[in-house]
């Protein structure tokens, strides 16, 4: 299995990030094969301010080490810093028909919420597909959203292949399991379009401060509540452990406990969740010149690769 996904650095991570994706990822990271990588070509088309782009690009990559994304098993990277891709990403929008990108429901769901219309957003897909196929990616963990965009790179790297020979390997999705909700502080689906997230690495105290501002209902303290139709409840379950979620569960059933009791235990279980992150990433702030080092050795890997798939692309067109 080779795995590659990308990650766009528009901003810090938080809790949806990760239980919706970012742990995901790194479950997979002792594949055959696993790129990383910080897709700030894609964040072009949103972020026009340079210093902001390259901190964030920075950042982004903390985190992910933070987080648990292992150097020694996985490749880890700027997408800007393997030129391969921009080169692949032209050989293969010079063959894909508009109609194939007018269809994407992800452009069009863009523009439906005003995002100014840029040529990069709507030939996104492409430059996604040279991403992938430039690694001989065989598996993208994509939420369902992305879906779409998986099966446009199948059709281009299809239609490559029907025309020059067996030059592309063939991508499959894989949807990350999002079973796990997590709701944002007003009881939705957790989003920084929302602004009702709750980021991973913010201070301890403005995040216990957030999550006491948790929007809850008005029933009386004595009644008997459902935990699973509670938002509070399914954040707790993100973080707590078996027994601490089934004894909470109890006390939602048996009545008589303030929510406020609830969100004292999410503060705890989520600071004690995310503390060896929070170490790791202060100690990573402490030393920069690790962070460029892999992501420098990151980029080095995947441009041998890129520049291997780059090369049968290129013979096969005739450059």
């Amino acid at each position: 299995m080779k795995v590659l996904s990308g990650i766009q650095p528009t901003g810090r991570p938080h809790w949806g990030n990760y239980f919706g994706a970012v742990s995901q990822y790194i479950e997979l990271q002792g594949a055959e094969q696993s790129f990383f990588f910080i897709a700030n070509l894609h964040a072009l088309t949103t972020i026009r301010d340079a210093d902001q782009l390259r901190q964030n690009s920075f950042d982004a990559a903390m985190d992910l080490l933070a987080l648990g994304l292992d150097p020694e098993q996985a490749t880890l990277f700027i997408q800007s810093d393997v030129p391969e891709i921009s080169e692949l990403n032209w050989i293969l929008l010079s063959g894909t028909p508009m109609g194939l990108l007018e269809r994407c429901v992800s452009y069009k769901d863009k523009i439906a919420k005003g995002l100014p219309v840029v040529s990069g957003l709507f030939a996104y897909p492409v430059l996604q597909a040279a991403d992938i196929l430039a690694y001989d990616s065989t598996v993208v963990p994509v939420g369902e959203d992305q879906i779409q965009h998986v099966e446009v790179c199948r059709d281009i790297a299809q239609a490559f292949n029907h025309t020059y020979g067996e030059v592309f390997v063939l991508p499959k999705a894989k949807v990350l399991d999002t079973s796990a909700k997590v709701p944002g502080t007003d009881g939705e689906k957790m989003s920084k379009s929302y602004g009702n997230f709750i980021e991973i690495f913010e201070p301890v105290k403005p995040m216990r401060k957030k999550i006491m501002r948790i929007a809850t209902d008005s029933r009386p303290m004595e009644d008997s509540k459902d935990p699973e139709t509670d938002h509070l409840f399914q954040l707790f379950k993100l973080f707590g452990s078996d027994s601490q979620v089934a004894e909470m569960a109890d006390k939602y059933r048996a009545g008589g406990f303030g929510y406020g009791e609830v969100k004292k235990a999410l503060a705890d279980a989520a600071e004690s969740y995310f503390e060896p992150a929070r170490q790791r990433r202060e100690q990573l702030e402490q030393n920069p010149d690790r962070v460029h080092q892999i992501l420098s050795d990151g980029a080095a890997k995947a441009r041998r690769k890129a520049a291997e798939v780059l090369a049968r692309a290129k013979k096969a067109c005739g450059i």
